[in-house]
């Protein structure tokens, strides 16, 4: 049965016949289900939510709802989910909080049990965001990061694209796309092992972990390293990377001190 009969669904919501709605299920207002979306038992969607096509949404999990944020007034405001995602069991997606304004998801991304995503945070396509993590307001995550359990990402910063945060993480400076960050927003190399994933050559490879080494290795003026790097290594890649930290307000995350850099190896096989 596509709703099942002890789900509570809104008249004003829009629910595709072949969608699926579960057991104790709860949709409240203007909510737009898209084809073959599985809504599992006791899920509770609500707001100005639109979720696409052929996404799984585990038990318990919290969609939709009003933003955390004490300068909410009750704005109409959006949550927009693509397709193909699985959100796990109680992970939690908030809607925004200006009037007009969206929380965004992408596509084929993997939303963890417990994961928090807190107003107008952005997800790029095929992200993963691990159990336990913490995704504040206005957080911009790039295609395919992966953010590891129980990290904590501050308010407004962004995540690169391919950049993987290790597990207990936290930052509340960017992150550079391409690299491996640990600790507090300390950068320990570049994420080899997502790169040949996602299909990098080695030529493309190279050229990020000669531009990684001019810019975290030893810490030093960020304008004069990143100077550096635009006069010695070229690559589509690299010039990412540069457009990304020029684009930074909060700063970029950086190195690790001198003194940790002489006395551990290189994290740039991980």
């Amino acid at each position: 049965m596509p709703i099942h009969p002890t789900a509570i669904v809104d008249p004003r919501a829009e629910i595709h016949p072949e969608a699926e709605i579960g057991p104790y299920v709860v949709v409240e207002g203007p909510v737009r289900i898209g084809p073959r979306t599985r809504v599992l038992a006791h899920v509770v969607i609500t707001g100005h939510t639109e979720i696409g096509a052929d996404n799984v949404i585990h038990y318990g999990a919290i969609v939709g709802h009003e933003p955390q944020d004490l300068a909410y007034r009750g704005a109409p405001t959006r949550l927009c989910i693509g397709d193909r995602n699985v959100i796990r069991e109680h992970a939690e997606i908030h809607r925004a909080t200006q009037e007009g304004t969206t929380t965004l998801l992408g596509s084929d991304i993997y939303l963890m049990s417990h994961a928090h995503v807190a107003h107008n945070c952005q997800i790029g396509d095929r992200a993963i965001v691990c159990s336990g993590a913490l995704l504040a307001g206005h957080v911009v995550v790039g295609e395919q990061a992966f953010v590891s359990g129980n990290c904590v990402v501050h308010q407004h910063v962004r995540i690169g694209r391919l950049a993987i945060l290790r597990g207990l993480a936290r930052t509340s400076r960017d992150v550079p796309p391409f690299c491996i960050l640990d600790g507090t927003h300390t950068v320990r190399g570049i994420n080899r092992v997502g790169l040949r994933r996602a299909g990098f050559d080695a030529a493309g490879i190279r050229a990020l972990a000669t531009a990684f080494r001019l810019l975290f290795r030893v810490r030093t003026n960020l304008g004069d390293a990143m100077a550096r790097v635009e006069s010695t290594v070229q690559s589509p890649e690299v010039s990412e990377l540069l457009a990304f930290m020029r684009a930074s307000r909060r700063g970029v995350a950086m190195g690790p001190p001198r003194e940790a850099v002489a006395g551990s190896a290189s994290a740039e096989d991980d």
